[in-house]
């Protein structure tokens, strides 16, 4: 009895041909290194890079992204490479796409588009996949055309011939329809995430968001943080899409609630940044920050740039924060000590990350305001949180404990309003000496 071979279902691999236009606009980067990393993202998504190609231009051609010869030459890479995918490194318009997939008869896509993809493939949970559809759709809508895998088709026959839609026309009303529905599931997220955030904010711990460039290490220091696995760390980008949180016990023993985010990258699309607006809102509601920096890579002060500028477009890029040279143990010994206001770990090994908890406290207790009140008795469970949540000294005295030292404000507020209300019912004097 013969036995047949099992059916391959893996769809083949693609090859990639990467193109890249260098303006010189972009300080620090060349068209060969954005390239470089351009490559690490078609792999990520599984392609197979076999080339690349750049062109110096004062600006991108807006037909051809390249100049019309150089796209010309590039059916001589295709005939010496078997390309069946055409990266750019820049986001390209639906004319450029068009004529460069008209002369070259394979798949155009840019570096959004790839970016996109790599999203899709990585986001595990439902809030994840919602994020990523609505991004999708958003940067799907203005490149309609009828070349496009429709959503639906309108229907034939009797009734419906005459004037009417025309199939782009009703792709795009589909396509709004299914955003606005995207975008109202998001909202929903985001309001579940207040609900949380809310509930965090009555416990009183301090909140911590850790950010930085894909790849930084901001899992594996989450990980080294809480000393055990409980974020998805992995040597590839954007590994993370869903925040992780979790308890971390500081320097001085106190408790702060620790997030993983989603990382950055260079030119990131904005669709992504507004449909993720709900997830890095994590980023905007916590008391400080810790930027992850891969002190090893020579474009760290880019990565750095580029974080910078999401920061200040989600309205967070003020907010007091703790940068952290992370992969220490990749740096030769002449490296030298870390500047002012970093820290120098290796989350991978465990260098450095006592001294980071230090210092993560120090750099909340500074946040903290003074307080010297007397709180009465009957705020039992008020007074039970506070040697967890603040460096405080507490009088015992007949009615009264006199709270003095350092907490946080959202502590401060409430012990100042429980030291009001008791007065406010009856003189009660300072039992404290």
């Amino acid at each position: 009895m013969s036995t047949r071979a099992p059916i391959d279902l893996a769809p083949p691999v693609e090859r990639a041909f990467l193109i890249a236009v260098d303006t010189g606009e972009d300080p620090g980067w060349t068209a060969e290194e954005s390239l470089a990393e351009l490559a690490a993202l078609a792999s990520t998504a599984g392609a197979e890079v076999v080339g690349a190609e750049w062109q110096n231009r004062r600006h991108v051609d807006p037909n051809w992204y390249l100049g019309r010869g150089k796209a010309e030459e590039l059916l001589q890479a295709k005939s010496e490479t078997g390309f069946d995918l055409l990266v750019a490194d820049d986001e390209l318009s639906p004319a450029q796409q068009r004529s460069l997939e008209s002369l070259l008869g394979v798949k155009v896509i840019d570096r959004s588009r790839l970016i996109l993809d790599i999203f899709a493939l990585h986001a595990q949970t439902h809030e994840g996949r919602l994020q990523v559809e609505l991004a999708q759709l958003e940067y799907q809508l203005p490149r309609l055309t009828r070349l496009w895998s429709h959503l639906s088709r309108t229907g034939g026959g009797i009734g419906t011939r005459g004037p009417g839609e025309s199939q782009l026309e009703t792709d795009r009303r589909l396509i709004r329809e299914r955003i606005k529905r995207m975008r109202e599931r998001v909202e929903d997220v985001r309001r579940q995430r207040q609900t949380a955030s809310r509930g965090r904010d009555r416990r009183l711990y301090p909140t911590v968001a850790i950010v930085g460039y894909t790849n930084a290490g901001k899992s594996t220091l989450l990980n080294a943080l809480v000393g055990s696995e409980v974020a998805r760390a992995e040597d590839r980008l954007f590994a993370t899409l869903d925040p992780t949180s979790r308890q971390v016990r500081l320097g001085d023993g106190q408790l702060a609630i620790v997030t993983d985010t989603v990382g950055f990258i260079h030119k990131l699309p904005h669709q992504l940044v507004d449909a993720f607006r709900a997830t890095l809102e994590e980023v905007t509601r916590a008391d400080a920050l810790l930027e992850v920096v891969d002190a090893a890579d020579r474009h760290a002060p880019e990565h750095r740039a580029t974080v910078q500028t999401v920061l200040d477009e989600l309205g967070a890029g003020d907010k007091p924060r703790l940068v952290v040279l992370n992969k220490a143990d990749l740096l030769g010994p002449d490296a030298g000590g870390p500047p002012p206001g970093s820290v120098l770990v290796s989350a991978t090994t465990g260098l450095g990350i006592d001294t980071l908890r230090d210092e993560v406290s120090a750099l909340l207790a500074s946040l903290w305001e003074e307080v010297d009140v007397a709180v009465p008795y009957t705020a039992g469970e008020l007074l039970a949180r506070i040697r967890e949540r603040g460096s405080v000294g507490l009088d015992y005295g007949a009615r009264s404990v006199r709270v003095s030292g350092r907490v946080a404000p959202a502590l401060a507020a409430e012990l100042r309003a429980a030291a009001a209300g008791a007065t406010g019912a009856r003189p009660v004097p300072d039992d404290g000496p």
